[in-house]
């Protein structure tokens, strides 16, 4: 369903908001179903009610875990422990591939 709402990607790209995304991320993190698709259709009118045709995916993230964290603790908690793990290893790949192409540029 398109409901004309803009997300803006950390990288600059613009996505097109689709709900089942953010159903599909709280159900990943634990949450049953019925949790997931409230909390989606509540941050959905919350993107309506402020009459915004774009949001960032920081500012989506915030309202999707500040929804979360009152439904389900747990659910929450794992979220957070899951994107932390995300990042140490988004930043392990980015630390060898650096070292990696050090060495390769210093044996030419």
């Amino acid at each position: 369903m398109d409901f004309g709402i803009k997300i803006k990607k950390k990288d600059g790209k613009i996505e097109d908001f689709i709900i089942e995304k953010i159903v599909v991320s709280i159900l990943r993190s634990g949450a049953d179903i019925k949790t997931a698709r409230k909390i989606a259709y509540v941050v959905l009118g919350k993107i309506l009610e402020k009459n915004k045709k774009e949001i960032s995916t920081k500012e989506l993230t915030k309202i999707v875990l500040d929804l979360l964290k009152k439904e389900n603790s747990i659910a929450y908690r794992n979220w957070i422990i899951f994107n932390k793990y995300l990042k140490k290893k988004r930043k392990d790949f980015e630390r060898e591939l650096s070292k990696n192409l050090l060495e390769y540029l210093k044996k030419k």
